[in-house]
């Protein structure tokens, strides 16, 4: 990091303002590398090149930042608004964003014109238009145009004549008497236009029809069945039995519609339910729209972030994202977990519900219940289109390919690491140490060539470094190297632990005449690469790059294939000294209990009274055993919880 620099954006941050608004950082060409809003915005700026934020990717950001700007904002929400403008605006490499740049289908209605239409559409949003969804499925989201006009008769942007009727009212304005001598469209004698071409309905009731078509896309079926059974009922007692018969069509249409869906409560729950699935660089995420108690329509996104962000990034640049577009504004959004700036996206989206009778968006984090149920549904859908995702794009070929890459030149290697030896040292006291060599082979866990090595050097305590020499000196011995069940030789060795052991293994390959592998050492703390060639410090891969997360999946696959082989050795070790330990329980003693209770297992979750009435050994020997074996029991629950402490680290 240049100090210089730090320094200067310090000072220049000494003038910005202590008011709400939202700033942008810039590298050194200029280009926004990041966006966001502050209530305070010199005290938030500050974090970061004070380090006091310690999201992943703060330090390489700021290691990029060359300047900044700022827009003062009246108040928070209004910096929230702003922010969402400015991120859609310049489109910043560290805010998360949509992964695909596929367009979804909408329904929009032109609320511009003086006789609206319905379309379907996968146009960028316009001024003038309201639309609905985004929708999954393309099919459905026609049909439901279809359907809103065999409930409500709207003209369709599609239809020519209304095209021809928009050129009419450009020109001379709306003229009653003009469209009058204009000819019936087809959609008009088929019920599903007003006639608005022909004059036989003015603005005023056609807009009151497109407001009833919104509120039908908007997922709200129950009024549109309440209503069309009066009006039925009214067409029937007039005994004008063919618009009743017309008017029982449309409520079959909508009962139908409600039939297909997943109905999840008898509430009349309003709800958008949140559902995302992380891996380290993507992230998948799954919105079910709940209306009416039902799930109206379900839509699955991929973003470009993923555990390389903190989750209340990812959550907030996906609210701002989905809800700028999205017009069906929900009561209720259901998540995992409460955004940060809660109240302010709250305020944000009750003013873009423009609710008339004052109702207010609010966010839910269930525990239990349907809404729970409902969540734990999003989040195994988002799950399984990230996997779709992945398996149709290509992505892990694509990942892993560009790990490689990263590896060779952040290395300084000849080629790419094709073949990626690692190796972790487990041990407790220097107790049952095992080593782990765990092998990938083109950017993939190869677990045929994984191999365990049980330590014979013997120490009161831990020696990481005489124990990864050890086992240098086994793996890499000419013996080995000659042997085809290891497998070829291997184009970089990482060792998990960091310099110490980086040292070990540079002394070991010395002895052994070795200069051709290339090796690293991976510090735990702060995932940072030490290399043999360098004195300036450790390699840092980017955070979320693909490298970073490749080097880390191999270190984490080390780590629990050696945590696995110490727990096991431990367990063989107290198991088979623990009935010697009792006096009085010889061979044939052991055979009795084995006989008597069929397993280790069974043996120890024996009660004392249990262990007397098999009569496999004097009741006095009973009483030591079942003393020994509660003594077991508890040991051997402090090396569980040990264990997990250190696959935790």
């Amino acid at each position: 990091m240049d100090m210089n620099k730090l320094e200067r954006i310090k000072r220049e941050l000494d003038q910005v303002p202590t008011l709400p608004g939202v700033y942008l950082w810039k590298d050194a060409s200029g280009e926004v590398i990041y966006v966001g809003k502050a209530k305070q915005l010199r005290a938030r700026m500050r974090q970061y090149v004070n380090f006091q934020d310690d999201r992943m990717k703060i330090p390489l950001l700021v290691e990029q930042i060359e300047s900044f700007d700022y827009v003062v904002a009246s108040s928070e929400h209004e910096s929230l608004v702003l922010e969402r403008n400015l991120i859609n605006q310049y489109k910043p490499f560290f805010n998360a964003d949509l992964k695909d740049d596929k367009s979804y289908p909408f329904i929009a209605i032109t609320e511009g014109d003086v006789f609206p239409a319905i379309k379907y559409t996968r146009e960028k949003h316009k001024s003038g238009t309201r639309y609905f969804g985004p929708y999954t499925d393309s099919r459905a989201a026609r049909e439901l145009v279809d359907i809103a006009r065999r409930i409500v008769p709207i003209c369709a942007s599609s239809c020519a004549d209304w095209r021809r009727m928009n050129r009419i009212l450009a020109e001379v304005g709306y003229d009653e008497r003009k469209l009058a001598n204009e000819k019936t469209c087809f959609d008009c004698h088929v019920g599903l236009a007003p006639g608005a071409c022909c004059g036989k309905i003015d603005p005023v009731r056609y807009a009151a029809n497109v407001k009833r078509v919104e509120r039908f896309l908007a997922g709200h079926h129950r009024e549109f069945v309440d209503e069309l059974t009066e009006d039925m009922q009214a067409a029937a007692a007039e005994l004008d039995f063919e618009q009743a018969a017309r008017l029982k069509q449309r409520i079959d249409i909508i009962n139908g519609i409600s039939s297909k869906q997943h109905v999840v409560t008898q509430h009349d729950l309003d709800a958008d339910v949140i559902g995302i699935f992380r891996e380290e660089t993507i992230a998948g995420v799954q919105v079910l729209c709940v209306r009416e108690g039902a799930v109206m329509n379900s839509v699955d996104f991929i973003l470009n972030k993923g555990k390389d962000v903190p989750d209340q990034d990812l959550l907030h640049n996906f609210l701002l994202k989905y809800y700028g577009t999205a017009s069906s504004i929900p009561r209720e959004v259901v998540v995992r977990e409460t955004p940060e700036d809660a109240e302010v996206m709250q305020a944000w989206l009750t003013e873009r519900l423009d609710n008339a009778h004052g109702a207010k968006v609010r966010f839910a984090t269930p525990q239990r219940g349907d809404r729970s149920n409902l969540l734990q549904m999003a989040e195994t859908n988002a799950k399984h289109s990230l996997m779709r995702y992945k398996v149709r794009t290509n992505y892990e070929d694509k990942r892993v390919n560009e790990a490689l890459l990263q590896l060779e030149s952040a290395l300084a290697m000849d080629k790419p690491p094709l073949r990626i030896e690692c190796f972790d040292i487990s041990t407790i006291h220097g107790k049952h140490s095992v080593a782990s060599m765990v092998v990938f082979t083109n950017g993939r866990p190869d677990k045929k060539q994984y191999r365990r090595f049980k330590m014979r050097i013997q120490t009161d305590e831990a020696n990481d470094f005489a124990m990864m020499a050890e086992t240098m000196g086994r793996r890499y011995a000419p013996e080995r190297m000659a042997d085809e069940r290891f497998g070829s030789k291997p184009d970089l060795i990482i060792l998990d632990g960091g310099k110490p052991q980086l040292t070990a293994a540079m002394r070991m390959f010395g002895e052994l005449g070795i200069d051709d592998i290339a090796l690293a050492g991976l510090a735990k703390r702060d995932e940072e690469l030490f290399v043999p060639w360098s004195d300036e410090g450790p390699v840092v891969l980017p955070s979320g790059s693909a490298s970073l997360y490749l080097v880390k999946q191999v270190r984490d696959e080390a780590h629990r294939f050696a945590i696995t082989f110490h727990r096991e050795l431990r367990g063989k070790a107290m198991t088979a000294s623990i009935l010697d330990e009792v006096e009085g329980i010889g061979p044939k003693r052991k055979k009795a209990l084995f006989k008597a209770f069929g397993s280790m297992k069974r043996l120890r979750a024996a009660s004392l009274e249990e262990l007397k009435a098999s009569k496999a050994v004097p009741e006095a020997v009973a009483e030591d055993l079942f003393e020994t074996l509660r003594g077991y029991n508890d040991e051997r629950e402090m090396a569980i919880e040990d264990a997990a402490a250190e696959l935790e680290a």
